[in-house]
């Protein structure tokens, strides 16, 4: 039986909350250097898929937060049916569900000009898992508008994937450094683990 359409409260929750990004995993891959991510993009669906267990047993949300493929009319169904068609191994397994949250992204940041902002206070959600595409680009934009916000944050670093190996670890360095990011892979750190350590440190 599917769930129901998610509905976040209408007014702002507690903070302290966990919540899964899942950005730009709808994708087509059509584009210079695309290919390439793409061989990249396939290890990260198995530790992706175990993060949304874990946070379903939880009961915390995941929220995809996805380019438009430059298609400004487009809204769900249609984007995730193009994906699912031009990478069916990827996007298959890590379509979202009834219950999980869709938001589009005009630029590379999560934050920017979308509803993210308003969302996370919503569902409570401070404390971000953030997994996807590309790891120097649009993850490491939407981490750094997330830092800048006092989200806490958790980057596995087998949970996102650039063209590149080695650009995927400078920008991983970058989060750990710069913005005081988890980076620890999912073999290495669980969900709950990761929130208990929050908790004593007193982060919210």
């Amino acid at each position: 039986m599917s769930k129901a359409s998610p509905r976040a409260p209408d007014r702002d929750s507690e903070r302290g909350k966990p919540a899964l990004l899942l950005i730009d995993v709808l994708n087509c891959f059509d584009f210079a250097g695309g290919e390439r991510l793409r061989r990249q993009a396939r290890a990260l669906v198995d530790p992706i898929l175990r993060l949304r267990d874990q946070m379903d047993a939880l009961g915390a949300p995941a929220i995809y937060v996805n380019d438009h493929f430059g298609e400004w009319h487009a809204e769900k169904t249609r984007l995730v049916a193009r994906a699912l068609e031009a990478a069916p191994e990827i996007v298959g397994p890590l379509a979202p569900r009834e219950q999980d949250f869709f938001v589009l992204k005009p630029q590379f940041s999560g934050f920017y000009a979308t509803s993210l902002p308003l969302l996370l206070p919503k569902l409570g959600a401070s404390r971000l898992v953030t997994t996807g595409l590309a790891t120097d680009i649009c993850v490491l934009f939407t981490a750094a508008d997330a830092h800048m916000r006092d989200y806490a944050l958790w980057v596995p670093e087998d949970a996102v994937a650039a063209e590149l190996k080695q650009r995927s670890r400078g920008a991983l360095d970058i989060m750990r450094s710069h913005l005081g990011a988890e980076t620890r892979a999912t073999n290495r750190l669980k969900v709950a683990a990761w929130l208990k350590a929050l908790d004593k440190r007193g982060v919210r």
